[in-house]
């Protein structure tokens, strides 16, 4: 019959992929633009198909050339590389990742970054020598972890760092935070209510009251390393880049794991949603809905609102939210003695209640039209999911914070698709989708898997319209990088991006496998693009 015919596209999301995403081929989401009836049934079809299609650049193909490679008409600034100077005495750290533009007096050619610095890894070889004293390297090392904020102007069409910034200002792994949430002060973390700094930030998102959140994600070895009490780390850190004398806060009522950003957003009734997903293999998306009402006028106060709610993991086969909360899920009482221990121990709390373990689930974002949520399935090599997923969510009665909820697969990598392994998701006003790409350096160089998409890369895939789900490729990044943290200036004309590990497989500091971006030894850096 016709309607149950399958396109070649719609196909191929079924081809090898992981058990959770057979789950989704069951329970689907029937596609926003096909629910609002078929052409002229419905303005809000006509309005996406008017929004859907081709995208704005002439499309590349996969380089392995140790450069950022762009499409004709677009250009590149190199805002600022591990190693500068950004002001007031201070370093830009290493291994860059999420990038948040501040707009100061609501422009889009000055304002403020908040950029994440994850980890040091190979990046050590170019810090301290073998005979440098552990304690030293462990100075080194926690300096360079943590985030920056940075002082940016577009000046004669190229952008610069403003070192005479009053707002530049390092947050690092020996910065002081307070913990808020059920978790302060509780005996799961040690009875603390302020911890030793942050480290292992990896993505985040942007409040609505226009504040960083900076997640941690893979913090365990370094937190053994340097002796650090673990239950401090794997939290969600706000910080304010316009208040440089603010102390950080760890909300706790977010839970703890392997965070990778977060994506906030309301529910009808005006109460704070924040969604979130664990990167590591067989682990759970979640979200967190407020207590509290977001008030508009309130400004930075509504902070408030992430200390108090409930944090709920995602059941997929049955499509419902579970509550991570001792009074609504007794059966976590047989386990854990307190909220705050839930809280610290929310993957064994997560899986205790039967959520569905997925494939290392990364990025999160809610489309900005239909207010869906698309989540990044990056792979599961033991799962036989090589190049991962993008699925996407549809909660009941579009409503955030709903209880139940349906999905769909809405794009699959692989050959076929020319994508492998999303990262990082951007969505730009008309509801477009940018994916960044994070195939591991070492298979990149190894495994013929991954041999066609070259490096890491940049794709744009239309929601709706014609090409729904087709991936055209933007950018190419330099040898061994991973290329993440995009985001738009208002005007959407400028997208930040940070250029990650380049040459992460060098194991000689003397025989570099990247000189990006300046010629010499690899640097993370921070690049702006133009040409939109």
């Amino acid at each position: 019959m016709a309607e149950n015919h399958v396109s070649r596209r719609d196909f191929m999301k079924f081809v090898g992929i992981g058990t959770a995403a057979l789950v989704g081929s069951a329970t689907g989401v029937t596609r926003v633009a096909e629910a609002a009836g078929k052409a002229g049934e419905s303005t809000k079809t006509d309005f996406f198909q008017k929004i859907g299609g081709r995208p704005p650049f002439r499309p590349i193909d996969p380089s392995d050339k140790d450069a950022l490679i762009l499409p004709p008409g677009f250009k590149q600034d190199i805002v600022v590389a591990w190693g500068d100077d950004i002001g007031n005495g201070e370093k830009f750290g290493y291994n860059c990742d999420l990038t948040l533009f501040f707009p100061i007096k609501k422009s889009s050619h000055h304002g403020l970054l908040w950029v994440n610095h994850e980890y040091v890894g190979t990046g050590s070889l170019f810090m301290y020598n073998a005979a440098t004293p552990e304690k030293k390297k462990h100075e080194i090392e926690q300096y360079n972890v943590g985030g920056s904020i940075i002082e940016v102007k577009r000046v004669n069409g190229k952008w610069i760092l403003e070192k005479n910034s009053t707002y530049a200002r390092r947050i690092t792994a020996n910065t002081m935070i307070d913990l808020t949430g059920p978790a302060k002060g509780d005996a799961a973390v040690g009875g603390v209510t302020e911890v030793k700094g942050t480290h292992a930030n990896c993505s985040g998102g942007k409040t609505l009251w226009n504040t960083a959140l900076s997640c941690e994600e893979n913090f365990e070895s370094d937190a053994d390393r340097w002796g650090r009490n673990a239950t401090h780390y794997g939290w969600v850190v706000e910080v304010d880049p316009f208040a440089p004398e603010s102390k950080p806060k760890k909300h706790t009522a977010l839970g703890r794991f392997a965070h990778e950003n977060t994506a906030m957003t309301l529910s009808k009734d005006g109460r704070l949603v924040v969604y979130m997903g664990d990167d590591a293999n067989n682990q759970f998306f979640y979200k967190f809905v407020s207590q509290g009402k977001y008030d508009p006028t309130a400004g930075k106060a509504n902070s408030k609102l992430l200390e108090k709610g409930i944090l709920y993991a995602a059941e997929l086969g049955n499509g419902k939210w579970l509550p991570l909360d001792l009074e609504l899920s007794p059966k976590l009482k047989e386990t854990f003695s307190s909220q705050g221990e839930v809280l610290v121990k929310a993957r064994e709390a997560a899986k205790l209640l039967g959520a569905t373990p997925l494939d290392r689930p990364e990025d999160v974002e809610v489309h900005p039209i239909d207010k869906t949520v698309y989540l990044a399935l990056t792979n599961n090599t033991s799962h036989g999911n090589f190049h991962g997923q993008i699925v996407r969510f549809k909660e009941d009665g579009n409503d955030a914070a709903s209880l139940r909820f349906e999905f769909e697969v809405f794009a699959v990598g692989g050959p076929q698709s020319g994508f492998s392994c999303p990262d990082n998701l951007l969505f730009d006003k008309k509801g477009n989708l940018w994916v960044f790409t994070d195939i591991s350096s070492s298979k990149m160089n190894q495994d013929n898997v991954y041999e066609s998409f070259k490096n890491n890369g940049a794709f744009f895939i239309s929601t709706q319209g014609r090409n729904v789900g087709e991936a055209f490729q933007f950018a190419s990044g330099p040898r061994e990088c991973e290329m993440t943290g995009p985001d738009f200036t208002p005007d959407e004309k400028t997208l930040f991006i940070a250029v990650q590990h380049p040459g992460e497989e060098t194991s000689d500091p003397a025989k570099p496998t990247s000189n990006w971006p300046y010629g010499d030894i690899p640097r993370p850096a921070v690049v702006a693009i133009q040409g939109f």
